[in-house]
Parts: structure tokens; sequence; C-alpha cells
């Protein structure tokens, strides 16, 4: 166990110092200034900034548009359903009196039997 522990241990010194010399040699090699790289990086994010802000911005107006839409739709059926429903209230109140006249008509019929 130990032996794995010390090659484990050695490998991730080794990844490490690989880094060090890496970034080192980078900055040996840069064809530019570190002033210069610095001002690039700030000028690339402030571009990637406004660009996420405007994805933000036209997400939240298609998100608003959309809850716009479906409040309409929303009270579009609400109104459908109460015409629906006031429809079938109707013919049940129909249905109910016409029934009730049948079942009148057989009473008055059995009681004449």
């Amino acid at each position: 166990m130990e032996d794995r522990d010390k090659k484990i241990t050695a490998a991730a010194l080794l990844v490490l110092a690989g880094g060090v010399i890496g970034a080192g040699l980078a900055l040996l090699f840069a064809p530019q200034s570190g002033d210069r790289t610095r001002k690039d990086i700030l000028r690339y994010s402030k571009k990637a900034r406004n660009r996420a802000d405007g994805v933000v911005d036209d997400l939240a107006d298609n998100v608003s548009n959309l809850v716009e839409t479906i409040g309409e739709k929303t009270d579009e059926l609400l109104e459908k359903g109460k015409d629906v429903a006031g429809g079938a209230r109707k013919d049940l109140i129909r249905l109910i009196e016409e029934g009730a006249s049948k079942l009148e008509k057989f009473r008055t019929m059995l009681s004449r039997m």
C-alpha cells in the first residue's frame, strides 16, 4: 500500500511541476507583454458580458411574452368554459323539466287505471 501511495504522490508532483514549467515557458515565449494580455482579457470579458446581458434581456422578453400569451389563452379558455357550462346547464334544466313533465303524464295515466 505504501508503494502505491508513493507512486500517486510522485505522479501528482510531476503533474504540478509540468504545470509550473509550462506556465513559465508560456510567459517566456509570449508574443506580447503582460499588460497587453491583461487589456485583451479585460476587453474580451467586457464583450462577453455585453453579449450575456443581451441574451438575458432577450430571454426575459421572450419569457414575458410567453407568460402574457398564456394568460390570454387562459382567459379565452375560461370564457369558453363558462359558455359551455352555461349551455350544458340550460340543456340539463330542459331535460329535467321534460323528465318531470313525462313523469307527471305517467302518474296521471297510472291514476286513471
